[in-house]
């Protein structure tokens, strides 16, 4: 099966059923896959072939949407690219990855525009509110641009002959990791395909379940949302984020919303509100929760407030997109662990030696088998090789995932700590070295730390520890200032800490755990 099945599938069983609800936008099943086929030709016609990169850069809307799945039905692999990030990221991952076609608006055409001169590979442009693009950026942009009012009133509404196999890559989905740029994970339609009916059979989802969804879709957790939902027959109601938090409840309460994923960053806005026990929440079915593990005290708020929902904890990452589930009935027994392995996927524990690890309570390596785990990073072997290592096959990979578990007698998973230092704020993976890139691009500055301090709201938040060149006066405004500028919101520093010295390690490296311990 491929990934854009799931739309033509969900059109021939339910074509007058609301599949996306997008502010005041709705679209049907028939709508949306009528859409994305004439986005699809669009793009056939303007070059794009079998295999070639396909980014949107949108904010979260039934355009959006739509050009995801037009991209895998013109054989296609399609970016989400952020809509917070800067220019410079952007630029980025299109020539990281050879983006040859790029669907976007005037607003974030605006933002780039400068770096289209430094994109050699990009072809063309679909700009979904082309008529209000003024000239100027037109002719600035020195590439082609189609309107995608146009296509949408002019290009064939039958679905495109597609050339993929379920092999080929559907998608890469770009994370932070330990370098300061980030890196493109390969999903292939069969990874798609094996998680979302993973996640799908064990959240008991049916065509009935209403998904709220105010996370990005640049966030595998939250595009997963739009795969699942269309995949089997249901409907997304997408928000543009979390910002409004009492609207948002408003829109759960009128839209009968069954399903509500959220992070632990969420939660903590939501217990902050007043008067939410006047509101009626019987329609929520479930709760779902990953990126970082819901303390106690956070689940027993939840039941409160949602008494109707059972609440899921889980773990995942980019790299596999799901690994494993805490079944409801277990929240009472074990409200710290993320459960066992997901259907159709397999986890084990390994220790230093690669040995795995049997006892109870030993602490160890997570490594997951499945159809699940990406082919690896987009033109990045020696990444590729430390995280794919040879599994129990002859030939296969399995993925190392980094983070360090353990087991209770009973099998269920605890997470543990991370090897690396990748910090999770907000949900999000941030990569203390890409900030610290960032930081050490001011002028004045001589040496730059980041770490990750605990924060009630974000999880983490981020604090960087500053030596300035002799004579420099800049402040921590100064900086956060400058990083504001320079980088997505949940990037930029919570605290600057201006230092004569960093303390150091034997070797001569900046000695983090010193300065962790500090805090």
């Amino acid at each position: 099966m491929l990934v854009h099945e799931f739309l033509e599938n969900s059109a021939e069983k339910h074509p007058e059923k609301t599949a996306l609800v997008c502010g005041d936008k709705r679209l049907t099943y028939s709508q949306m896959e009528e859409a994305a086929n004439r986005l699809a030709h669009a793009v056939l016609d303007a070059g794009l072939a079998r295999g070639d990169r396909a980014a949107v850069y949108l904010d979260p809307s039934v355009e959006m949407a739509t050009s995801v799945f037009a991209a895998m039905k013109a054989g296609g692999v399609f970016i989400v690219i952020n809509p917070q990030v800067k220019a410079h990221k952007a630029s980025y991952i299109l020539n990281d990855c050879q983006v040859r076609s790029l669907v976007t608006d005037v607003f974030h055409l605006k933002e780039i525009a400068e770096e289209l001169g430094n994109c050699p590979h990009l072809e063309h442009i679909v700009l979904t509110d082309f008529p209000k693009a003024p000239a100027e950026l037109l002719e600035k942009t020195a590439l082609p641009v189609l309107s995608f009012p146009e296509i949408m009133a002019g290009f064939p509404a039958e679905r495109p002959d597609c050339p993929a196999i379920d092999i080929d890559l559907a998608s890469l989905i770009y994370t932070s990791g330990s370098t300061a740029q980030p890196k493109g994970v390969m999903m292939t339609h069969l990874n798609m395909v094996s998680a979302a009916s993973s996640i799908i059979q064990y959240l008991e989802n049916r065509p009935d379940d209403i998904i709220l969804n105010v996370l990005p879709l640049s966030f595998d957790y939250g595009l997963y949302q739009l795969l699942m939902a269309v995949k089997f027959g249901g409907t997304l109601v997408q928000e543009r984020s979390f910002l409004y938090p009492y609207e948002t409840i408003d829109l759960l309460i009128r839209e009968k919303v069954t399903g509500f994923p959220i992070v632990p960053t969420i939660a903590a806005i939501l217990f902050k509100l007043k008067n939410l026990e006047k509101y009626d929440f019987s329609s929520l079915r479930y709760i779902s929760n990953t990126a970082q593990a819901l303390p106690p005290q956070y689940i027993r708020q939840l039941q409160s407030i949602f008494p109707a929902a059972r609440i899921y904890s889980m773990y995942g990452l980019t790299e596999c997109k799901r690994v494993s589930y805490l079944p409801p009935e277990e929240l009472e027994r074990r409200p710290t662990s993320v459960g066992k392995a997901m259907p159709n996927c397999e986890t084990y524990i390994v220790n230093e030696q690669g040995e795995r690890v049997e006892k109870a309570g030993e602490v160890g390596e997570l490594v997951v088998r499945g159809a699940n785990v990406m082919k690896g990073y987009w033109n990045l072997p020696e990444d590729t090789a430390r995280v794919l290592k040879p599994g129990p096959l002859p030939g296969e990979k399995v993925l190392h995932t980094g983070d360090l578990f353990k087991m209770d007698e009973e099998g269920f998973l605890y997470f543990v700590g991370r090897k690396d230092n990748i910090l999770k704020v907000a949900g999000e993976r941030v990569s203390p070295k890409e900030i610290e890139s960032v930081i050490h691009g001011i002028e004045g500055v001589s040496e730059a730390a980041v770490i990750g301090v605990p924060d009630d709201i974000l999880g983490n938040a981020i604090k960087a520890f500053v030596v300035l060149d002799s004579g420099r006066t800049l402040t921590g405004k100064d900086i956060i200032k400058y990083c504001s500028r320079n980088m997505e919101h949940f990037m930029v520093p919570k605290y600057v800490e201006i230092r004569e010295e960093l303390p150091r390690s034997s070797h001569g490296k900046v000695d983090k755990k010193a300065l962790q311990a500090q805090e």
